[in-house]
């Protein structure tokens, strides 16, 4: 049997201002892809480049309910969600790059 790896994650601004949700297969590309502006929408509009948060999905379908759930509450929420997992809101994705 495969084994699928889906994605949520959240990145956020410089100031930790920003949210943006998504959800990916490829978490490393795909952060990539926001780290250079690749795509031209909100994340790059608004510098949500930091990875401060993520959750491992086996199905898509469960990554897309909880991505639509996490877009749905409330900002402190989201906050909580974030100090809970990634205290000093540290980037996640620091040293993928080297």
């Amino acid at each position: 049997m495969k084994v699928h790896e889906y994605y949520i994650y959240i990145l956020s601004n410089k100031a930790n201002t920003v949210f943006y949700i998504g959800v990916t297969n490829d978490l490393q590309s795909r952060i990539a892809q926001h780290k250079q502006k690749v795509n031209t929408g909100f994340s790059a509009q608004y510098n949500c480049n930091k990875l401060v948060y993520y959750e491992e999905f086996q199905w898509v379908q469960d990554a897309i309910a909880r991505e639509k759930q996490l877009k749905a509450g409330s900002r402190q929420k989201k906050i909580d969600l974030i100090v809970g997992f990634n205290p000093s809101w540290d980037d996640l994705s620091d040293g993928w790059y080297d």
